[in-house]
């Protein structure tokens, strides 16, 4: 198998773009075309309506974008019937050849963290993932596993680097005796692993996430990790513009994922309880999304 980084850049070529859709099915803005009973997570018609739509957004995206981004929390508020939501959203994905990006930002130390890695990385994994988001922020040892387990099965790493919240400076910005904030101190340790994860592309399945709100940032995280593919989100209905969000690639159109969530799988006129019309919704969404970024690159 290539490795992630060389199947990402594949995709991203054949496709002239870079976005990822984000799966995050916020059971308030579900379309009232797929709701069922209370729509409350304890509800065993939630996680229906939830599989529903969610099934029916893959169908849209499918050939159209280079991956897709289950967000976990939204499937665990569901308990087990989100669980198994989760495992059928993945495997209509993969089937339809888009690339996984589960975003569990998962973090631990020693047997824990290989927990994690096994039940996400891997075609044989329970919840089978091209590539997970990963919490660094417990110590660096905390990566090893996930390391190791990508190596083993051609999987890809996101880091969390540089975040977009209100509250990342709290600890990413920190001074460091040598006058670096925290975070680049940890770009720096990353680019070592990265080089040793570099595919035939150039491009290293070692990545990292950089939020798109800070352009200034994303350009100053590509100078320390010029091999690393980011995971950007921030594309849309969180503020950033599509010149924002390719900052951080590096030039062009190439070197990582752009994220819209919210903006391609809630647009504001698919409330129709009609099917046709809500199709159309979705695809003019991604249509828009997609059209934004390959303006910028021009």
């Amino acid at each position: 198998m290539k490795s992630f980084a060389d199947r990402v850049v594949a995709r991203v070529r054949e496709l002239g773009h870079p976005l990822c859709v984000g799966l995050d099915p916020h059971l308030g803005r579900i379309p009232p075309l797929f709701r069922r009973g209370s729509m409350t997570p304890g509800d065993e018609a939630t996680a229906a309506a939830v599989e529903e739509f969610l099934l029916a957004i893959v169908d849209r995206v499918a050939g159209r974008v280079a991956a897709v981004k289950p967000q976990i929390a939204f499937f665990e508020q569901l308990g087990w019937r989100g669980l198994r939501v989760l495992d059928s959203v993945i495997r209509r994905a993969r089937d339809a050849g888009l690339l996984i990006v589960m975003d569990a930002k998962r973090g631990d130390i020693g047997s824990t963290a290989v927990g994690y890695a096994n039940a996400f990385l891997g075609a044989d994994a329970p919840f089978p993932s091209d590539a997970l988001t990963v919490n660094p922020w417990l110590g660096l040892d905390t990566l090893q596993p996930f390391i190791d387990r990508a190596r083993q099965t051609d999987s890809g790493l996101f880091v969390l680097v540089k975040t977009s919240n209100p509250g990342a400076g709290d600890l990413q910005d920190r001074q460091l005796v040598d006058g670096r904030p925290v975070w680049h101190a940890l770009a720096d340790a990353l680019a070592e692993h990265a080089e040793t994860m570099v595919g035939e592309s150039g491009w290293s399945s070692l990545g990292v996430v950089v939020g798109a709100t800070r352009p200034e940032l994303a350009r100053e995280a590509r100078e320390r990790l010029p091999k690393s593919l980011f995971l950007i989100p921030g594309f849309g209905a969180p503020g950033a513009s599509a010149a924002d969000a390719v900052a951080g690639l590096g030039g062009g159109l190439e070197g990582g994922l752009i994220n819209s969530s919210r903006g391609v799988i809630f647009p504001a006129s698919g409330e129709s309880g009609d099917r046709q019309v809500w199709e159309q919704a979705v695809d003019e969404a991604l249509e828009r999304a997609v059209d934004q970024l390959r303006k910028v690159a021009e």
